[in-house]
C-alpha cells in the first residue's frame, strides 16, 4: 500500500492505493485519516490515480472514471457506491434519487450512509449527491470543497 498527496485547486488531496487500485482518497494531507478506512497491505502503482486527478483538474472531468476503487461494506453501500460513479460530472444526484439507482428507493438514510462512510472520494463522487430541494447537505471535506467542485464540474 502507498499514499501520495499532490495538490488540486481546492486544497491537498490524497490518495491510499495498492497497485492501481484506490482504497481511500479525500481533500486532506494527513494520510492516517484515511489509513484508518483501509486494511493494511502492501504495494501500489500512483501513477494512474495521480494523473487521473491532475488529468480531472485541468479539465478532463472523465479522467477519474476509469480508476478502480475498492470499498467494503454491505450489499447496499457497494451498489451505492457503483450507482454513484454513475453520475456524470457536471450531474447531480438527490439523497433519495441515489437510494433509488442502488434499488432501494426507500432507503434514503441508507444513501446518505454510503455518502458518510464512502473512503474514495472524488473517485466516488459523493460530492454530486444534494438534497431534494436542490441545497447541499453534507460532505466530509468540507462544504466549500464540496461547492467547488461541483460549480468546477459545471463550468
Amino acid at each position: 500500500m502507498a499514499s501520495i498527496t499532490i495538490n488540486t485547486p481546492v486544497g491537498p488531496f490524497t490518495i491510499v492505493a495498492r497497485d492501481e487500485t484506490v482504497l481511500a482518497a479525500g481533500f486532506t494531507d494527513d494520510v492516517n485519516a484515511l489509513l484508518v478506512q483501509v486494511p493494511p497491505d502492501v504495494d501500489a502503482d500512483l501513477d494512474r490515480p495521480v494523473k487521473a486527478v491532475r488529468a480531472y483538474f485541468d479539465g478532463d472531468l472523465a479522467a477519474i472514471d476509469g480508476i478502480a476503487v475498492e470499498q467494503r461494506g454491505g450489499p447496499f453501500l457497494e451498489t451505492a457506491w457503483v450507482a454513484l460513479r454513475a453520475v456524470p460530472a457536471g450531474s447531480t444526484v438527490s439523497y433519495t434519487g441515489l437510494a433509488a439507482a442502488a434499488g432501494r428507493p426507500e432507503a434514503v438514510r441508507a444513501a446518505a450512509s454510503a455518502c458518510a462512510r464512502n473512503a474514495a472520494a472524488l473517485f466516488v463522487p459523493c460530492h454530486r449527491v444534494v438534497r431534494t430541494d436542490g441545497t447541499l447537505g453534507g460532505y466530509r471535506w468540507g462544504l466549500d470543497v464540496k461547492r467547488s467542485l461541483i460549480a468546477y464540474e459545471r463550468a
